[in-house]
């Protein structure tokens, strides 16, 4: 399912594709999965999912801008995906948010636990508030086609950084 996902995106997936690609009838898909969005949960849920570099640099800025600008195919259909699964089934949107959203929470802990103690970033400063607008930015970018501009890119961590500088 990933596969075709990431070639074709959420809305040319079909459940008789799916089928035909694992050999199954149309009946045998849906007498375990409800929907192709329940698919793509599984799927994305306990299957290896494509991921990017999180820098650790002792440059803030150079690593937000290169968190902002990481995506790729694979991740922007991913993301988009996610999106309309989102849309369709709350729930699964939820645990699915939580797991894809995990690696770059945790960076963000660590990445802004490094810049308080540099003295770059305020110690009042929420990660996980940091954290979801990171994540909005990116879902936001695959939604309008792939990653973040450098020029965009480098605007919102300009704005970003003076939120949270010290």
């Amino acid at each position: 399912m990933l596969r075709a996902l990431a070639a074709d995106g959420y809305a040319a997936v079909t459940i008789e594709g799916l089928a035909a690609e694992a050999g199954v009838s149309k009946q045998t898909i849906y007498r375990w999965w409800p929907s192709k969005a329940a698919i793509l949960g599984e799927a994305l849920l306990e299957g290896s999912l494509p991921g990017f570099e999180l820098p650790m640099t002792s440059d803030l800025r150079a690593d937000l801008r290169a968190v902002l600008s990481a995506q790729n195919p694979d991740t922007v259909a991913i993301a988009r995906a996610l999106i309309e699964v989102t849309a369709t089934d709350a729930e699964l949107g939820l645990k699915l948010n939580a797991r894809l959203a995990a690696p770059i929470r945790e960076w963000t802990a660590v990445r802004l636990a490094q810049a308080v103690d540099a003295g770059d970033v305020r110690p009042d400063v929420d990660a996980a508030v940091v954290a979801d607008q990171l994540i909005a930015i990116g879902s936001y970018s695959a939604l309008v086609g792939g990653p973040t501009e450098a020029g965009k890119a480098d605007g919102i961590v300009d704005v970003m950084l003076r939120g949270i500088g010290c």
